[in-house]
């Protein structure tokens, strides 16, 4: 039998009771498929500050770089607002990343069972929409060099530069083609190469990599247009790779199409370890009251298996799981009529009588 090491790291908030509750689903799917677990949590973000006065002590960054695959529930909370932006928890996520070589976020973009309902948009518009936004981690507006804020003849000037290398570019293309692979064959790359010469590289590089993927349809689009047409007819895209801003931008757009972001799972890969953790925030006005959404973070188990160990029928399987319980189950953040409310805890354990 197979030993997988998984460093949990629960964070803050939230982040303690939803990821209790896919570690069962983990153990679960994991026994199913004849994968043996090694699991081993620690504190990162507000909490390890509390603990050790840094958001990602070096014991917790040792595990996760020993770990096959890292599992994070939420990080931050109104308590350590006030603190250095050094030492803030959303610090530790940054580190993580770095750290451990995560230059692609994965963010799907799909309606799970009749939540169609809760889109603000038409259901003919969204029902059946299931899009995969890859975007670049690392690189991009948000980590060029030169930046900030200087005083050219007399006034305030703010500085920040959209840098990409061609070597940057190439590596987050392939996981785009990779993934689009594994799903439709069909990638839209977004881009605004008709104005900046950034991504004018961008579309070249993209184009040249799409000659080692045949199987795969390549289109570009402007993020302008990729915009309006999200909303316009989300269900036209499938797989979306695109820089750190404008992924950024497009997966919360995107997520939003679902009309649940409480729901969605993310993956940040690239390196050897995968990072797999809710897109929700560790929400503290609700922690410790058993009224969290576990799902988001049972999904991300499922992006865990079928991203880092390639089980692919282990997340179709969680899926069809979430999807059975949301037709009888639901949390207080997407209760509708007709349903009935329930906890965290129960919730998880809808799930693994599902499965």
């Amino acid at each position: 039998m197979t030993v997988k090491k998984i460093a949990v790291i629960p964070g803050d908030g939230i982040g303690l009771e939803v990821t209790k509750e896919a570690v069962k689903v983990l153990k679960k799917v994991a026994d199913d498929h004849g994968m043996q677990l090694e699991l081993e949590e620690h504190p990162v973000g507000g909490t390890a500050y509390d603990l050790t006065g840094t958001p990602l002590p070096d014991e917790t960054l040792q595990a996760c770089k020993n770990a096959d695959a890292v599992l994070l529930g939420a990080v931050g909370g109104t308590k350590w607002e006030s603190l250095d932006f050094s030492v803030r928890p959303e610090r530790a996520l940054l580190g993580l990343r770095s750290e451990l070589g995560l230059y692609a976020n994965l963010r799907p973009a799909q309606i799970y069972g009749d939540l169609v309902d809760a889109s603000t948009l038409k259901r003919e518009v969204v029902e059946g929409a299931d899009i995969m936004v890859v975007r670049e981690l690392t690189g991009g507006i948000y980590f060029g060099e030169p930046r900030g804020i200087e005083t050219r003849n007399g006034e305030r000037v703010g500085v920040n530069s959209l840098i990409y290398s061609e070597s940057e570019i190439r590596r987050i293309a392939k996981i785009g083609f990779e993934i689009a692979q594994k799903r439709s064959k069909k990638l839209t790359s977004v881009d605004k190469a008709n104005v900046l010469e950034t991504t004018e590289l961008w579309r070249e590089i993209v184009t040249e990599v799409a000659k080692d993927y045949q199987d795969v349809s390549l289109n570009h689009m402007y993020v302008d247009n990729a915009t309006m047409q999200l909303i316009r007819a989300p269900k036209q895209f499938d797989t979306i790779v695109t820089t750190n801003m404008f992924g950024d931008i497009l997966s919360d757009g995107a997520a939003m199409l679902t009309g649940s972001i409480g729901m969605l799972p993310s993956a940040s890969i690239g390196g050897q370890i995968g990072l797999y953790e809710p897109v929700h925030g560790s929400a503290p006005d609700i922690a410790g009251k058993d009224l969290a959404n576990p799902l988001a973070t049972i999904l991300s188990v499922g992006m865990m298996l079928r991203y880092s160990f390639n089980l692919i029928e282990a997340d179709e399987a969680i899926q069809k799981a979430v999807i059975a319980v949301l037709d009888e189950y639901r949390t207080g953040d997407i209760m509708s009529e007709g349903k009935k409310q329930v906890g965290c805890i129960e919730m998880g354990d809808r799930v693994l009588e599902h499965l």
